[in-house]
């Protein structure tokens, strides 16, 4: 049987490789640093290891290297600034940091998104979550070997960001979600772009697991390599396709949806073993998925306004401007001011390419924010990388930290 529930996707027998480290008895133990690395690779990470010949027998990851600052950035800002701030901590994610924080403002605003805004959210998160697996899927074939495999995901990354650059004017660190909705409606176009580009997705995420599902050598790096069950993920606070490839469907999107996700028609991969294969094939599996959430919602997007119609917080209409004194002045005094959010707290979770993205945002009713706190996945998945990889081969090490895609943009926030 299958390891992942999903369609089109060929997952099937695991495999017993028994891929751990042997009982060959060693007594020296020797004591290196993987990284710090170039953010070219999986970001500015370091990796105590310590080692039994190739067996690692401890592993402390180290981290604080990038020296950021966000959170405490933001909140010296005021909340209309905020967003092109926190879109650049997990900089492969940068719609769903921007709409984690936009919820939490539009909790203590209840501010109401308009519908047509919600489902052009979900359009560029999940366009935002392919291009973040695509990302993942090139490097970490790179990591064991498989060199091709980055150009081509590469390729189809570019045709993503063609589309953000389209509906936004830029093509990261977009700033299109904004508190109340998004900065625009898609142009005219946009819809057929995007869905000839879920069309050529789903062609090329079938040749991709023709280069990588039946190719021996990267089975062997795969099937039955690190495993963790799913109570251990549970404990360390483990979420997102790490969870899911461990049996656990839990996925916020399901569970708790958000923006209008209760209204799509899609599955949640999940695998058995929780080993780098179930890893690999659930992210897979999440990008056809994704690609059924994009083409059902540009087929169902509704009529109506693409942000709220609320002018203490929302900037005027820009053909308003050079015909509206009140409107110039109003835009004048959002942007350099801002505006004010009542006193309180909320707390806004989503599902983001690496597992549950919350943002924690405090108020004390001035125009900037008091506290802002984000629960990013990365940061909370590297704990599992010790329990994954103790007691395992040092090369098993590389390919299981590529398949916990961590971005250190996100864990030294």
């Amino acid at each position: 049987m299958s390891s992942v529930e999903t369609r089109d996707v060929d997952v099937l027998d695991l495999g017993e490789l028994g891929h751990h480290a042997g009982d060959a008895e060693q007594t020296e133990l020797l004591t290196i640093n993987l990284g710090p690395h170039h953010p070219a690779t999986h970001g500015v990470l370091r990796l105590y290891t310590t080692l039994e010949g190739e067996v690692i027998r401890d592993i402390k990851p180290i981290i604080g290297y990038v020296h950021t600052g966000i959170e405490k950035t933001a909140e010296d800002k005021s909340y209309w600034k905020v967003i092109p701030v926190v879109e650049r901590m997990d900089y492969l994610a940068y719609y769903f940091n921007a709409h984690a924080f936009c919820g939490a403002v539009e909790t203590l605003l209840e501010l109401e998104v308009p519908k047509r805004a919600q489902y052009l959210r979900v359009i560029h998160l999940e366009l935002n979550r392919i291009q973040s697996h695509l990302v993942w899927l090139g490097t970490s074939a790179l990591d064991v070997g498989a060199m091709s495999l980055l150009f081509y995901c590469f390729r189809e990354r570019e045709n993503c960001l063609d589309l953000f650059e389209m509906s936004s004017g830029q093509r990261m660190h977009t700033r299109y979600i904004q508190v109340g909705g998004v900065m625009e409606d898609i142009p005219v176009g946009f819809a057929e772009k995007a869905k000839a580009f879920t069309k050529r997705m789903r062609n090329s995420a079938d040749d991709y697991h023709a280069l990588l599902s039946k190719n021996e050598i990267f089975l062997n790096r795969m099937r039955n390599v690190t495993p963790l069950d799913e109570q251990t993920l549970l404990d360390l606070g483990v979420t997102g396709p790490l969870l899911r490839a461990a049996g656990n469907p839990w996925d916020l999107r399901k569970a708790q949806p958000y923006s209008s996700y209760e209204d799509f028609d899609f599955k949640i991969p999940v695998g058995t073993k929780g080993d780098n294969w179930d890893r690999y094939a659930v992210r897979m599996a999440e990008i056809y998925e994704s690609c059924d959430i994009i083409d059902q919602a540009l087929d169902g997007l509704p009529e109506g306004a693409h942000i709220a119609d609320d002018r203490k917080v929302v900037l005027p209409p820009r053909h308003e401007l050079a015909t509206s004194m009140e409107a110039l002045i109003h835009h004048f005094k959002l942007v350099t001011e801002g505006f004010r959010v009542p006193p309180g707290e909320a707390y806004y979770p989503i599902e983001s390419p690496r597992g549950e993205l919350g943002c924690f945002v405090r108020s004390d009713g001035s125009s900037k924010p008091a506290r802002v706190h984000m629960r990013e996945p990365s940061f909370v998945n590297l704990q599992a990388i010790g329990p994954m990889v103790t007691d395992s081969y040092i090369a098993d090490l590389i390919a299981t930290l590529a398949m916990l895609d961590p971005i250190l943009g996100g864990i030294d926030r």
